[in-house]
């Protein structure tokens, strides 16, 4: 500089204890130390002068900072936690590996729970099922003898209840010896074997092609019931002139000849119409419109055929002698059709309450339906009329029970009062044969448009009986299934033609079939059981 005088350095060191400074001869300074003593870096300030040329560079380095902890953050907060969704997935072996190992006595503890569980269920379907077989028995004795023995003349009363108690012994003896065998042992096509033969190997185990949570025992029973009242009904057409010989005798080949082999064709394993065990036509028939009704509805036309008409018939009155007896028959057989129906689910589960409603709901629609024909025809409802109208219905819903809802069961019902209606006061009268007490009329026919009506509203969302997902009847567009139904009737009408002519014929050689006229006038309860039903002298 000039005049030789010493200048002041160009940069001046300024330490204000917290923090060094650097002032240049300009008025500005900047940090050279942000922290001179351990000081952190938010403690760093700037010192207020006039203006801080640097500052900016410091502010750029700091935003910087900021957005690199942000960006920093929000991947922190995604990835990571997707990265712990996916871990299990991605590395299975890790945390299969990480996953603790389950005491043994834990695994004791969850295998006896189990265990007591399933007990439970079986106990529960058990009770269920013996239930059941009360009710199914309850409906022979005492609802088809009330109800028969109420529609008969007072003089064959006790003849036409004596038949149906007859086959609860007779047919429970042959189910014992070979029936229950004949119709659920083995897997043939047509008929079963002996392996069951006098009740061999049935006891407390399950038989897991039919009822897997309950004794076969129980099964057995439940299905002994069906087989009582089956062969009771063909009663109802050839009662107040069927010698009692005669009866035990049919009944007893009937059973073996016709009964039998439609049981396991339809129900068996294997049976050529058997739905879920591997029958060539699967036919629907949930509680026995084949094998019980139809089967004994068309036996019993075939013997009054055979038989011929009742001395005086049509020319003579022949009203019901009791219609109170009929009346309380009707209830009790709609009470046990619970049994019948619900109970062919056999277990206590949703399907076996679905049987239920739809067994009710068919029996109201069908008596409804009746009663109303009555009442257009005649101008009245009769009794008589709106009882046989129920039992037609149950009878329709029969095989239907298991496979459709509330409102197709009323459907089946309505439409199965109305033709069973026209079967008994039209076609009966102008073919003119005696059907006494009208079983074909009712289980002939109702039998026949029930199995018919059920392959057209069964569904799967009711019983996917081919399978989940499997389509089952017309309502799923499985419109083949009314075609392999009308092979189970014919199958059923076959076997029940030719099977009861041919038994006929047996009987009429060797016990003769029908009583004599004067028998007949006097009465089947004196002649045959040497007994009245009523003393009304005394």
């Amino acid at each position: 500089m000039k005049g030789g005088g010493k200048l002041p350095p160009r940069i001046e060191k300024i330490d204000t204890g917290d923090e060094i400074f650097e002032r240049g001869r300009g008025s500005g300074a900047r940090i050279i130390s942000h922290a001179k003593r351990g000081f952190p870096l938010w403690k760093v300030r700037a010192v207020p002068h006039r203006r801080v040329p640097f500052g900016n560079g410091v502010k750029r380095v700091i935003k910087r900072v900021a957005k690199c902890c942000c960006l920093f953050m929000v991947l922190a907060l995604t990835v990571v936690p997707l990265g712990a969704q996916q871990s299990p997935a991605s590395a299975p072996s890790s945390s299969d590996a990480a996953q603790p190992e389950i005491p043994k006595g834990l695994n004791d503890k969850l295998a006896d729970l189990d265990k007591r569980v399933t007990a439970a269920q079986s106990a529960g379907d058990n009770a269920w099922m013996l239930v059941s077989a009360a009710l199914v028995l309850m409906m022979t004795g005492p609802g088809l003898a009330l109800f028969y023995g109420g529609l008969v003349r007072r003089k064959n009363t006790l003849a036409i209840m004596m038949q149906s108690f007859a086959m609860m012994g007779l047919i429970t003896v042959l189910w014992a010896l070979v029936g229950y065998s004949l119709c659920f042992g083995g897997n043939g096509p047509v008929i079963g074997d002996f392996g069951h033969a006098f009740l061999r190997g049935v006891g407390a185990d399950p038989n897991p092609d039919y009822a897997g949570t309950i004794p076969q025992m129980t099964f057995m029973i439940y299905q002994l019931m069906f087989a009582v009242i089956t062969p009771a009904l063909i009663t109802g057409a050839t009662a107040e002139r069927m010698k009692f010989s005669g009866t035990v005798l049919f009944m007893t080949l009937w059973f073996l000849i016709v009964y039998a082999p439609l049981a396991h064709m339809v129900w068996g394993k294997g049976g050529l119409l058997n739905a879920s065990l591997g029958g060539k036509f699967p036919t629907l028939d949930f509680a026995g419109g084949t094998v019980v009704h139809i089967s004994s509805g068309v036996s019993a036309l075939v013997c009054a055929l055979y038989m011929g008409k009742r001395t005086g018939f049509p020319k003579q009155p022949m009203p019901p002698h009791s219609l109170v007896l009929s009346f309380i028959g009707a209830c009790l057989l709609w009470v046990g059709w619970f049994g019948f129906n619900a109970g062919s689910a056999l277990s206590a589960g949703s399907l076996a309450s679905s049987a239920f409603v739809a067994t009710h709901f068919g029996a109201a629609g069908a008596a409804v339906a009746w009663s109303l024909a009555e009442w257009i025809k005649n101008g009245k409802v009769s009794a008589l009329g709106a009882i046989s109208g129920a039992v037609a219905g149950l009878v329709a819903i029969t095989p239907a029970a298991g496979f459709v809802g509330p409102m197709p069961a009323l459907v089946i019902g309505f439409a199965a009062g109305a033709f069973c209606y026209f079967m008994v006061t039209r076609v009966k009268a102008i073919f003119g044969y005696d059907d006494a007490l009208d079983a074909f009329g009712v289980h002939g026919a109702g039998g026949t448009i029930g199995a018919l009506l059920t392959g057209v509203f069964a569904q799967e969302v009711i019983n996917p009986i081919f399978g989940a997902g499997k389509p089952v009847g017309g309502l799923d567009h499985h419109w083949g299934q009314v075609g392999n139904q009308l092979v189970g009737i014919a199958f059923a009408w076959g076997f029940a033609l030719v099977g009861t002519l041919v038994i006929l014929k047996i009987t009429d050689l060797v016990t003769g079939f029908r009583v004599t006229e004067d028998q007949e006038q006097e009465g089947l309860d004196v002649t045959q059981h040497g007994e009245e039903a009523y003393y009304l002298d005394m």
